[in-house]
Order: structure tokens, then sequence, then C-alpha cells
């Protein structure tokens, strides 16, 4: 921390201004990070829990309470919904069979609730792969400003270089400690969204199965 300062107090306006998108990035990271992992989880569990009890309900009907109750994050039931939608007559949305009908509405559907799953995964990505290159940029311009500063004074000992490079280099240590932790989360969470989208697009062919003319109660 003392070094932290002291390259704080020595540095300029261009180093400070490097220093504090470390920490806007920084912070962006881990609250985007404890939001998704809550989000993801909850959907975990909401579609672990819903889909098997859709599927025990007597009727459509039944079954939407069952998905109204337990999806929170309205993932699910925006597929029903889609499934048990009528297009308006004399449109062209209308105009195609009803199998190609229904696969539409339920992929728009689906690309809505992976959307959703998905929200924040840029930035994470943007925060994991730029971050080092920041604060390696926050050390080339804090090594320079130091020798620039050493220079002016006209006594280049190690000694006196030593110490303002080694705290410039401070900079690309807190690249990296901000990148890391965004790359790992966006590597889990990619996972867990890949989990969320089988269960989903599952969820959504058997739908389909069911809500053609037919079969079941479609």
């Amino acid at each position: 921390m003392e070094g932290l300062s002291t390259f704080w107090n020595a540095s300029d306006g261009v180093g400070r201004a490097v220093a504090l998108l470390l920490l806007a990035m920084s912070v962006a990271a881990w609250v985007l990070i404890f939001w998704k992992g809550w989000l993801l989880r909850r959907a975990q569990a909401d579609i672990a829990r819903a889909v098997p009890a859709f599927w025990d309900a007597a009727s459509l009907p039944d079954g939407r309470t069952r998905l109204a109750a337990m999806d929170r994050e309205q993932v699910l039931l925006p597929l029903l919904d889609a499934a048990l939608a009528q297009p308006a007559p004399g449109t062209l949305e209308g105009a195609g069979q009803v199998a190609s009908q229904l696969t539409r509405r339920l992929r728009d559907a689906l690309h809505r609730a992976v959307a959703h799953l998905q929200w924040g995964q840029v930035l994470l990505a943007s925060i994991g792969s730029t971050a080092p290159f920041v604060g390696l940029f926050g050390t080339v311009w804090g090594i320079y400003h130091a020798l620039a500063g050493i220079a002016a004074t006209g006594n280049l000992s190690i000694d006196k270089v030593s110490g303002p490079i080694g705290e410039a280099l401070i900079m690309t240590a807190a690249g990296i400690a901000v990148a890391v932790p965004a790359v790992l989360a966006y590597n889990v969470f990619g996972k867990w969204v890949a989990a969320c989208e089988a269960e989903l697009e599952g969820f959504a062919h058997d739908l389909r199965e069911v809500m053609l003319p037919g079969s079941g109660e479609g």
C-alpha cells in the first residue's frame, strides 16, 4: 500500500487516470461476478424444479401456473407463451405452416432467454482481455514519468531509478489482478449458461412436439 500511495502521489494525470480505470474495471467485474453468479444459480435451480413440475401438470393452464410460480428468471414461461401464441389473421406471420410458425416463435423466445442469461459476458471478457494491457500501459507511462523526473534532477544513480520503476510495476500487477477473476468467472459462467441453454432447448423441443396439431393437447 505504501508503494501504491507513493506512486499515486508521484504520478501525473495520465497515470492516475489509468489507476482509476483499473479500479472501475475491478469494481464492475466483481459486481457482475456476484450478480451473474446469483442469477445463473437461481436459473439452474428453477429449471431443474419447474420443468418436471410442468410435465406433471394435468393441463396446459395448470402447467403454465406452475411455471409462473417457479420460473423467477422468466426463461421458461416465455417459451410456453410463444408455443401458445396465435398469429394475427391476414399477416405474413400466419401465412406459413403451423409447424414452421411454432418453430420460429420458439426459436425467437429461446434466443431471448439465452441472451438474458448471457448478459454481461461480453463485459467480463473485455475486462479480462484488456486489463493487463491497461496495467502495462500504466507501468510504461509511470516508468517514463519517473525517468523524466529523475533526469530533470540530474541524478541517475541506480537507487534513484529502482524505486520509481518498482512502484510503476505495481500497475502491471494491478492489471493482472483485475483480469484473472474476470477471465475465471467468464469461463465458469459460460459453462453454466451452456448447461441452461441445453435444458431450454430440450424444453422447447418437447413443447413443439406437444403443441403440433394432432399431438397431445395441441
